[in-house]
């Protein structure tokens, strides 16, 4: 366990941006994971919805530092082609 005042300071800190760096990824994680189950169930309109939102979240959690750049685009095309093959299956 750290001892100096600064080393101590550090600690605290570390355990901030922790708790603030889960709580971003949880949040991230969610969101895909309701998109996945929007998509799962077959509801076109749903799952664009929760689409746009999901987007919202990684581009989020990418300006924080929470993803990767790559990590976020690909997780969007992902979903992205996930999402279109459902609408033309659909229509």
């Amino acid at each position: 366990m750290a001892n100096h005042v600064s080393a101590l300071k550090r600690a605290r800190q570390t355990e901030r941006k922790t708790a603030v760096n889960r709580a971003n990824r949880s949040r991230v994680r969610k969101a895909i994971r309701a998109l996945r189950e929007a998509l799962a169930k077959g509801d076109a309109a749903a799952a664009s919805e929760q689409f746009r939102k999901t987007v919202s979240q990684i581009d989020k959690s990418v300006q924080k530092g929470i993803l990767h750049d790559n990590t976020a685009s690909r997780y969007k095309s992902r979903l992205a082609a996930r999402l279109k093959a459902l609408s033309a299956k659909a229509a």
